[in-house]
């Protein structure tokens, strides 16, 4: 089984590689050969070296795609993306990324499959920013998308196209709607959500973060760990069953960001919450103002895919997974 997963460098690459490594048929057959591309060379685990061919490439340069998949990869993992703040905040390089690399990511498997039988399973990373306000109570699997951002807007095209190609026989394609991630390991990045994980990841370290949004602001969210199941278990999943309707709602937990400081507290303790300082960022306060808040995900449950219903558990597996247990 020859595996490609691009945006094998960013974190929710690095745990599904974390995975791969630790478990022996985890995609469902033995992985014979990994390529892992990103914009920076990705670094294999030590016991996927072997197997592993690693390429800097941006997906959505002239021929970059059609180069990936003359190789005819079994498997297909799509998780790169240009963030939700720097979508927003550049236009141009957010359609450019999100939307046209994934559009020559899709037409270089059609150009593949005109040449001889090509129809890979292509699992797509995208992002419950899809749904805009005004929201009911708890989001179904009926709701429409109406995203509010530009970030959000590529990801439901990018579903689109994924349902259409998979519906015309392309490809086996299923799109994972991935809450925000928290918590996140590494350093801040440029999404819109960062602040989520970081009032989280830097006190449990004994680093000062911002909270920029009020404690009443409420969220869906999965852990990293959760992150690399949907992956996981969407490469094996019989298709058949998820129907016409490609792109599934992942579960997750709602929580306010007090919440959030409040399983920080009983985890931690007070002296981490009391790092946490609060400085309101109006740009960042009006795009959470229009992401939804709860859902209710039961195709994806009823499918199999699972996620944690306590915060306390998604701070204790960052604090397994990334501090070694201790804080």
């Amino acid at each position: 089984m020859h595996v490609l997963i691009i945006g094998a460098a960013g974190m929710v690459g690095r745990k599904l590689l974390d995975r791969i490594a630790g478990e022996d048929g985890v995609l469902g057959g033995e992985v014979t050969r990994l390529t892992l591309v990103d914009v920076v060379e990705p670094t294999a685990p030590e016991p996927l070296a072997a197997i592993s061919r690693s390429l800097a490439l941006d997906l959505s340069d002239a021929g970059a795609a059609a180069r990936l998949i003359a190789e005819r990869p079994d498997i297909v993992f799509h998780l790169a993306a240009i963030v939700s703040g720097e979508a927003e905040a550049d236009f141009d390089k957010g359609y450019r990324v999100n939307l046209d690399g994934t559009r020559a990511l899709f037409d270089a498997i059609r150009a593949e499959g005109t040449k001889a039988p090509y129809r890979p399973r292509v699992i797509f990373a995208s992002s419950v920013a899809v749904f805009g306000a005004p929201f009911p109570e708890k989001i179904g699997d009926e709701f429409f998308t109406t995203p509010l951002t530009s970030y959000g807007t590529q990801k439901a095209i990018a579903e689109l196209l994924l349902a259409d190609y998979s519906r015309r026989g392309i490809f086996d394609g299923i799109g994972i709607r991935l809450p925000t991630i928290c918590v996140r390991p590494g350093k801040p990045n440029k999404a819109a959500s960062g602040f989520f994980s970081n009032i989280l990841r830097e006190p449990l370290v004994g680093q000062e973060a911002v909270l920029p949004v009020e404690d009443d602001v409420l969220h869906w969210f999965a852990s990293p760990r959760s992150a690399a199941g949907f992956f996981v278990h969407a490469a094996t999943l019989d298709l058949e069953k998820v129907g016409a309707r490609r792109n599934l709602t992942m579960p997750g937990l709602s929580a306010t960001v007090g919440e959030e400081i409040a399983a920080l507290e009983r985890v931690a303790g007070a002296k981490a919450v009391r790092l946490i300082r609060r400085e309101p960022d109006e740009t960042i306060r009006r795009i959470v103002a229009g992401w939804p808040r709860d859902f209710d995900a039961r195709r994806a449950a009823e499918l199999g895919f699972k996620a944690e219903t306590r915060f306390d558990d998604i701070i204790k597996a960052h604090i397994e997974d990334e501090l070694g247990g201790k804080i």
